[in-house]
């Protein structure tokens, strides 16, 4: 398969080398990036990046690939995607695919035009085997209807003062945190549920990384632990003083459209890390852990533990063993039509979600989504007519 990348930063240039080792014919053969912070891993692993352009319209003119990558800041996504679009171009986003409701509605207006099936999205955990096994239970009947969902992502403190440092930091770049992290897990818990959240209420900001709490106010002066995952476009060395306007904490409660409930919870400074979930069945309450590495499933009657697994990390992977999975699946899908486990439409979902939780957490309310969808789902099918 040959590709063309558009923003080549620090993690397509980690899935072209994720890529490779999936399909030996795998081949980059142009890019745009002023700075590509992903060329060295590319170059450590052998790979070309091929020719360098100085513009998406000329990268797109020169043709010669099978699927656009767009690996460019958040805010960029829209812009990039419409272009491959408009080319008639098979387009691969990162996630989040858009950083604002308003490039929402105006993505929803470019599939209903030129349809949805020629974009797919970098929502990687949906390719997790912890998450599929999480699935299967469900359609076999073993969990009963879901009732409510506890869930969390917290990261550890060296990644919580890179998101400190790089671009990442401006929701006017990155949507926000709950946007640019948090998206994948909230597509998770979508999917489980299989319902639209109806109404969001949030609360959160930053505590951890603050002036007060630098660690040299007390006599720590090796500050390395927050440097140890390099920045990237617009990157800065300050974490604690960061100029940034992203959150360090936040928890949000969630009630879908069929009665379930659920509430989420980041931090971005854990020092001992975990990204589990439990949900909670008439007939079974299921539990994992995708850092940990386990899932389980306890029977309501019996009280007997019904599904006990354990899941091993990958030496290629950085997701749990999904990101090989991921390629697989999207090289499957560009050469041979193969089907894909998420989709641009659940992406646009879990986006909306993670936004409308941060209008709650800004405006001390609770937003009723509603609206939202009604919008949402006339701006995708008005283009389409």
């Amino acid at each position: 398969m040959k590709v063309a990348i558009i923003g080549l930063g620090y993690r397509l240039g980690y899935l072209g080398h994720v890529f490779r080792e999936l399909d030996p014919d795998f081949q980059i053969v142009g890019y745009v990036d002023p700075n590509p912070a992903g060329m060295e891993t590319l170059q450590n692993y052998g790979i070309s990046a091929g020719t360098a352009h100085d513009t998406p319209e000329s990268l797109i003119r020169a043709g010669g690939f099978d699927l656009l990558m767009i690996g460019s800041p958040n805010h960029m996504h829209l812009d990039h995607i419409r272009l491959g679009l408009e080319a008639g171009l098979k387009v691969f986003s990162e996630k989040p695919i858009v950083a604002s409701i308003e490039q929402t509605y105006a993505l929803a207006g470019l599939l209903g035009r030129y349809g949805h099936e020629n974009l797919s999205v970098g929502l990687v955990l949906r390719y997790a085997p912890l998450y599929r096994d999480l699935l299967k239970a469900r359609d076999d009947g073993i969990l009963g209807s879901i009732v409510s969902v506890e869930a969390a992502e917290h990261i550890y403190p060296y990644h919580g003062a890179f998101f400190m440092r790089d671009w990442r930091r401006y929701e006017k770049w990155s949507g926000s945190f709950m946007l640019e992290k948090c998206c994948h897990d909230l597509d998770l818990y979508n999917g489980l549920i299989g319902a639209r959240p109806e109404r969001v209420a949030s609360f959160g900001g930053r505590k951890t990384f603050v002036p007060a709490n630098d660690p040299r106010t007390y006599g720590v002066n090796d500050l390395a632990l927050f440097h140890r995952k390099p920045s990237g476009w617009n990157g800065s060395d300050k974490v604690f003083d960061s100029d940034g306007d992203i959150i360090d904490y936040q928890v949000a409660i969630v009630e879908y459209a069929n009665g379930v409930g659920m509430n989420f919870h980041t931090n971005l400074n854990a020092p001992d890390q975990f990204r589990r979930f439990a949900a909670f069945g008439t007939k079974a309450q299921a539990e994992g852990d995708f850092i940990r590495g386990y899932f389980n499933v306890t029977d309501v009657l019996s009280e007997k533990r019904v599904i006990e697994k354990e899941y091993k990390a990958t030496a290629l992977s950085q997701h749990y063993g999904a990101d090989e999975e991921m390629a697989a699946g999207i090289i499957a899908n560009v050469m041979r039509g193969a089907a894909l486990p998420v989709s641009t439409l659940d992406a646009l979902e879990a986006g909306i979600l993670a936004l409308t939780m941060d209008d709650a957490r800004r405006t001390r309310s609770v937003v009723d989504l509603r609206p939202i969808w009604d919008r949402y789902d006339n701006a995708f099918h008005s283009k389409a007519a």
